[in-house]
């Protein structure tokens, strides 16, 4: 009888814990989002490469839904607000790609590591606040598997004027 009472108890923690695990797609309704569609490459690379169970995205910028880049140094062309706004945008870029290459974002095990990239005059200081739009919105859409480790610095410039360039890497579910 205590091995019956015990299995159940296994059972129903399970159910919770499998309950308990977001559905991306469901999610980005839910937030009022849409993942862009994957633009090619600008140049010669792959936006995605795996490597066994981690998924390296190759830097991108913000993008409108038509695929429009938003461009504009933050500090002087754009505020950190919008700064913010271009590095979320960034982010479903990033998605749209990483679905791309593992076809259900569901397998998203872990936002690993995270190098973000600001666009910037010499004497902006506000570079985390800025790729904390990014940050922000995997922990929105993934919860607890959104943390990562992360970098945010300042750049002199970016590839045709965009405010921020960001590359990850993601452990996915086998």
């Amino acid at each position: 009888m205590k091995i019956f009472i015990l299995l159940c108890l296994l059972i129903a923690s399970a159910s919770t814990v499998f309950a308990q695990q977001p559905d991306v797609e469901k999610k980005l309704k839910e937030l009022g989002l849409q993942l862009p569609p994957n633009q090619k490459p600008l140049a010669n690379y792959v936006k995605a490469v795996r490597s066994g169970n981690l998924v390296f995205l190759s830097g991108q910028g913000p993008s409108t839904l038509d695929g429009k880049l938003i461009a504009g140094k933050v500090g002087k062309d754009l505020t950190t607000e919008q700064g913010y706004d271009a590095a979320k945008l960034t982010g479903l870029s990033l998605l749209s790609s990483l679905k791309e290459e593992i076809g259900d974002l569901n397998k998203v095990k872990r936002i690993v590591k995270v190098l973000g990239m600001v666009n910037c005059p010499e004497n902006f200081t506000d570079h985390p606040k800025v790729i904390n739009g990014f940050s922000d919105l995997m922990v929105a859409i993934f919860g607890e598997k959104g943390k990562h480790a992360r970098s945010a610095v300042g750049m002199n410039s970016l590839p045709f004027n965009i405010p921020v360039e960001i590359e990850m890497v993601v452990e996915i579910e086998n």
